[in-house]
């Protein structure tokens, strides 16, 4: 079950040496694959009311979670859990075609919101597999989306969690081997692990182009900016979303003397801004802006009053919301059928 916020706590204005002030990074929070999503469990139940089943955590986010179940979506494990006939919604990460098929066994309706930079990698182990290539997996064991991947093309792929598995790996064909990857990993890691595979397998072919998705990238390239100038990061996101994890590790890896990932700012502990002047605020690519907000709130109670915005990109990438949701009740297309917010 989602975790309720703590109770917010005042955090105390103590005196530092220098200037207090907070940079914020930009990008940071949604992505266009999270936001379509979340509008897709929405618009379901605007139009085919409560409950929506949801297989898995439509996005990795305890906030969003919860306040999807107070609106009626009903999360479960598996489709064998949705009663037959029912709507169903395949989270963001991706579903294998074994989950598309207990679905449809089950007669039940299924709304597809994998995010389509997670569809583009499905196509290619697709591709790859048709094209008898081993495919060498780059992501966590166990995480939804290589889940999702790996069931393309289960006889093909070979999982690496990292460049520590790459001296293991047992290959049938050197020339014939591809890799791919999860799209939320640290950019730096998936290029060492790529490094290494090549180190071994000279002739490794790429992807027909980079698998990791640009709002990752662009968050991680935003942190590395802040982490330069801040003592101590605070990254917004939840423990089992792997790019909030990552935005960590990569903060103390470019600067940051201390970085600590929460999901409500209630979680902030006074200590971390004992003699503090630069905070660095950031937030993983399925945390609602407002979590963040409240985190500057808390810190402007703090003295962090003085907000800089650290801008290295521009995002304005939208998706088409799962073509069953295009059109609202009455069948006229709905204004949101790209997705957005208006944010």
């Amino acid at each position: 079950m989602p975790r309720i916020p703590g109770a917010r706590r005042r955090l105390q204005d103590n005196p530092v040496v220098g200037h207090k002030r907070v940079l914020l990074a930009a990008p940071r929070g949604y992505c266009a694959g999270v936001d379509r999503a979340v509008v897709a469990v929405e618009k379901a139940l605007d139009l085919y009311g409560a409950p929506v089943y949801v297989r898995k955590q439509i996005v990795h986010n305890v906030h969003v979670v919860s306040e999807l179940e107070q609106q009626g979506a009903i999360f479960v494990d598996e489709v064998d859990e949705v009663p037959t006939g029912s709507h169903v919604v395949f989270s963001a990460h991706g579903v294998s075609p074994a989950v598309v098929n207990a679905a449809a066994d089950r007669g039940l309706r299924a709304i597809d919101a994998t995010c389509p930079l997670v569809t583009k990698v499905h196509r290619e182990a697709v591709r790859f597999a048709r094209d008898d290539f081993q495919i060498l997996l780059i992501g966590h064991e166990g995480h939804e989306e290589v889940e999702g991947t790996a069931g393309e093309a289960p006889d093909h792929v070979t999982l690496v969690n990292g460049p520590d598995d790459v001296d293991s790996l047992v290959v049938a064909d050197p020339d014939k081997v591809v890799w791919l990857s999860q799209t939320t990993l640290s950019v730096d890691e998936t290029m060492e692990t790529v490094r290494r595979l090549r180190e071994r397998f000279p002739n490794l072919q790429d992807p027909p182009s980079d698998d990791i998705c640009y709002a990752t990238q662009n968050r991680q390239v935003a942190i590395k900016k802040v982490a330069e100038q801040a003592e101590l990061v605070i990254v917004v996101g939840s423990a089992n979303s792997s790019n909030s994890v990552r935005l960590v590790e990569v903060a103390l890896e470019y600067g940051a003397k201390a970085a600590y990932r929460v999901d409500y700012a209630s979680e902030i502990k006074q200590e971390w801004l004992d003699g503090v002047a630069s905070v660095g605020v950031t937030s993983g690519a399925s945390v609602p802006e407002v979590l963040v907000q409240e985190v500057l709130d808390d810190l402007s109670g703090a003295g962090y009053r003085d907000v800089q915005e650290v801008k290295t990109a521009e995002e304005d990438l939208m998706f088409s919301l799962p073509k069953e949701l295009r059109k609202d009740i009455s069948g006229k297309q709905d204004a949101r059928a790209l997705g957005g917010r208006g944010r």
